[in-house]
């Protein structure tokens, strides 16, 4: 009500009756591996190939990573989430004998920063000698004219040694994504000075399942996603393109690290098939067994099988093998842009882009029994190189798990998700029924939205989902203790994964 009422008339307030809750991005994905360089342990946003080429080197023979990133986003991705891992590894050194103490150190760790060259010059601003400037330049080609050997990819102008300095040299280059500063003196060169590399970068050993999982105190491998505020899909490439022939831990080490993190953040693993499996495809014996995996069933995991070949552009272009994970990624991430979360990222729509052959070729008899066993297959159909599954992990007939399907576990992580943030504000408001009704109307709100969309099974709101927050779930016990109980339910959309045509004849007809 308005606080002063003086004078006799009409008086308006506005009142804010619900707080909208908005939905969570549903398929940000977090991709984990090897880069020729970059930051290393720290998720770095990026939306699209481009800046992945800028930032972590592009295509690179020794990371599986890269090329799955690269599918990614031929097959639609937009946002995504690099966590750099590297074992071992050495930063490039960059000094000049006359340059007076001024050492330069490659930004993070990698041979990329060998073919660096960081030139030191005063800057031009007269009556101003502390002042110079930085130009990072990269070796191209060897020219007759040493000038045409470099080109400029960064500049610092007008910076200083000194230490208060706002232009002060340390603070200056944490900007730079290439190179940082180790000693500094007070005063500038009084000559141009150009810095090369007096100890080589190295890009380290192979990754190993250590370096994946990583350590939860120290934000490292996996755990690294804990400084980033939300992902909805991992993918964690085999660090060998021979898959489980060189790293069996992946399965019973790294995977069944990531399915927990998973769990706690409400995000989907999508699993890479073991390199042997092609040689196990035998329907009448079934022979591939997924529980042989040592992996536990999730449903907050998808396992998609066989691997693709596709024209790798570091060999000619010739076609090369590759982990499924990074294309099924982006095509959920194509699928939900284009029909919703609910929809399952499987059928004729769900054609890999850049694909040009399958591993192995499944016949109706293999994806039949795999299929059983809770595995997406890939097929080859008149539309294309498809995925023709959308099951978790959980996707077994026999385990009769309600988050057997793919969408129906993503719609329900989405939903999760969503409200934990969308009802944040509720803490420490008053416990009674003025909170309970504005949750109901707020999240009831979201949920008539997606009702809307079509992501729920009914005809009519009371058919498709409730929403329960009233002194039935929260008792005078709960009351005390500050606990506030919210009952959310809904009809999920189940897929048509086989579709009956009964077909009758009838002889005899008369026209």
């Amino acid at each position: 009500m308005p606080v002063n009422l003086t004078n006799p008339g009409i008086y308006i307030e506005e009142i804010t009756v619900i707080r909208t809750i908005l939905g969570v991005s549903t398929s940000t994905t977090a991709f984990i591996g090897r880069a020729r360089k970059g930051p290393v342990n720290k998720p770095t946003t990026i939306h699209s190939f481009a800046e992945f080429e800028n930032l972590f080197g592009g295509l690179w023979k020794q990371s599986t990573m890269s090329y799955a990133v690269h599918q990614y986003f031929l097959n639609g991705g937009r946002d995504v989430l690099i966590v750099r891992v590297i074992n071992g590894g050495v930063k490039a050194k960059f000094e000049n004998k006359a340059g007076k103490g001024i050492t330069f150190k490659a930004a993070n760790e990698g041979q990329w920063a060998n073919a660096l060259r960081i030139t030191v010059e005063k800057a031009d601003k007269k009556g101003r000698k502390s002042l110079f400037n930085i130009r990072v330049k990269e070796r191209t080609g060897d020219s007759g004219d040493p000038k045409k050997n470099y080109i400029e990819l960064e500049s610092f102008l007008n910076v200083s040694f000194i230490k208060n300095h706002t232009r002060n040299v340390r603070k200056v280059l944490k900007e730079s994504s290439l190179v940082r500063v180790r000693l500094s003196p007070r005063t500038r060169p009084r000559r141009k000075l150009d810095f090369d590399v007096v100890v080589k970068g190295d890009d380290g050993n192979d990754l190993q399942d250590a370096d994946l999982v990583g350590d939860k105190d120290k934000k490292t491998g996996i755990y690294a996603l804990d400084k980033a505020d939300t992902f909805n899909i991992l993918c964690i490439p085999s660090p060998s393109s021979r898959g489980q022939a060189a790293h069996s831990g992946l399965y019973t080490n790294v995977y069944t690290n990531a399915i927990e993190y998973c769990k706690k953040r409400r995000a989907m693993l999508m699993v890479d098939p073991p390199s042997d499996w092609v040689s196990q495809v035998d329907p009448t014996s079934k022979t591939i067994v997924i529980d042989n995996l040592g992996l536990a069933r999730s449903e907050n995991a998808a396992i998609y099988f066989p691997r693709i070949k596709a024209p790798d552009p570091l060999d000619s272009n010739q076609a090369g093998l590759f982990s499924p994970c990074g294309a099924a990624a982006g095509i959920i991430a194509r699928t939900d842009t284009q029909r919703g979360v609910w929809k399952a990222p499987a059928g004729t729509e769900a054609v890999i882009s850049g694909a040009s052959d399958l591993q192995i070729r499944l016949t109706d008899q293999d994806s039949d029994s795999l299929n059983r066993q809770g595995i997406n297959c890939l097929r080859i159909l008149p539309a294309g190189i498809v995925v023709w599954r959308a099951r978790t992990m959980m996707g077994v007939e026999s385990l009769a798990s309600e988050w057997k399907y793919l969408p129906v576990r993503r719609l329900a992580l989405y939903i999760e998700e969503s409200l934990h943030r969308g009802t944040q504000w509720t803490v420490f408001e008053p416990n009674d029924e003025g909170l309970w009704s504005e949750l109901r109307l707020s999240i009831g709100a979201f949920m008539q939205d997606l009702f809307r969309k079509g992501a729920f099974q009914g005809s009519v709101p009371k058919e498709a989902y409730f929403v329960k927050c009233d002194k039935e779930t929260t008792t005078q016990t709960d009351i005390d203790r500050g606990i506030v109980n919210i009952m959310v339910g809904f009809a999920p959309l189940r897929k048509s994964e086989f579709v009956i045509l009964k077909i009758q004849q009838r002889a005899g007809l008369q026209s």
